[in-house]
C-alpha cells in the first residue's frame, strides 16, 4: 500500500515538472514571436519615417533646382535682349575715328561671354534637376503603394500563428507574393468574412499583420488557418 502510494505521488510530480517545463517552453516561444513581432513591426516604421524624410528633402532640392532653372532662364533672355541691342548700336559707324565702337563691341563680347556661361549653367541645372526628379520618384511611388494599399486579384494565403496578447498574425505570404507594409487583408473563415488585418512587416516568405480589433464581430477571433486575402479580392 505503502509503495503504491509513493509511486502515485512520483507520478504525479512527475507530471506536474513537465506540465511545468511545457509552460516554461511555451512562454519562452510566446515571449520569442512577441519580441520578434514587435522588433519587426518597429523596423517597418522606421523605413517608413526614413523613406518619408528622404521624400521631403528630395523635394525640397527639387524645388530649389527648379528656381535656380527659372532664375537661369530670365538671365538668358535678359542677355539676349542686351545682345540684340548692343548689335544694333555696334554697327560700323560713320567715322572711323568714333570713339564709341571700340567699347560697345567690348560690351557684346562680354553678354556673348556671360550667355555662353549662363547657357552651361543651364544645362548643368537641368541635367541635376532631372535626376533629382528620377531619385524622388520611387520614395513617391512606395508612398502612394503604402497610403493606398496593394489591390492585388488572387493573392491569398494563410494565418500560421497569432499573438492574442499584442493582437496580430503570422502569414504564410511575403513579398514574393507582392504583399506590402501597411496594406490591409481581408481575413475569411468557411468563405464568410470576419475582420481585417493591415500588414506592418514584411519577409520574403512570410508577413506579419496587425488584427483591426474594430472589424471583429464581438467574441470573434482570427485563428490559425484562416485565410486571408487583399481588400476587394474575396473571391
Amino acid at each position: 500500500m505503502l509503495r503504491t502510494n509513493a509511486a502515485n505521488a512520483a507520478a504525479i510530480r512527475a507530471a506536474a515538472e513537465h506540465r511545468r517545463a511545457t509552460e516554461g517552453r511555451n512562454l519562452e516561444v510566446r515571449e520569442t514571436t512577441t519580441g520578434e513581432g514587435e522588433a519587426k513591426i518597429a523596423e517597418a516604421e522606421n523605413k517608413a519615417a526614413k523613406a518619408e524624410a528622404e521624400l521631403t528633402q528630395l523635394q525640397k532640392e527639387k524645388g530649389d533646382l527648379q528656381s535656380k532653372v527659372d532664375a537661369n532662364r530670365d538671365e538668358i533672355a535678359s542677355l539676349q535682349k542686351r545682345i540684340e541691342e548692343a548689335e544694333k548700336t555696334a554697327k560700323p559707324a560713320a567715322s572711323p575715328a568714333d570713339a564709341s565702337t571700340p567699347e560697345l563691341q567690348a560690351q557684346l563680347d562680354d553678354a556673348r561671354h556671360q550667355l555662353d556661361s549662363a547657357e552651361k549653367e543651364k544645362s548643368f541645372l537641368s541635367e541635376k534637376l532631372q535626376a533629382t526628379q528620377q531619385r524622388s520618384a520611387q520614395p513617391q511611388e512606395e508612398k502612394k503603394r503604402r497610403e493606398a494599399g496593394a489591390r492585388k486579384p488572387g493573392v491569398r494565403g494563410n494565418v500560421l500563428a497569432v499573438n492574442q496578447a499584442y493582437n496580430f498574425v503570422v502569414l504564410n505570404l511575403g513579398a514574393r507574393q507582392g504583399v506590402e507594409p501597411n496594406s490591409e487583408m481581408l481575413v475569411l473563415r468557411e468563405g464568410t468574412l470576419i475582420g481585417k488585418i493591415r500588414i506592418s512587416s514584411v519577409e520574403p516568405a512570410t508577413a506579419i499583420g496587425d488584427i483591426i480589433t474594430s472589424s471583429l464581430a464581438r467574441g470573434v477571433q482570427v485563428q490559425p488557418g484562416d485565410i486571408v486575402v487583399y481588400a476587394g479580392t474575396n473571391s
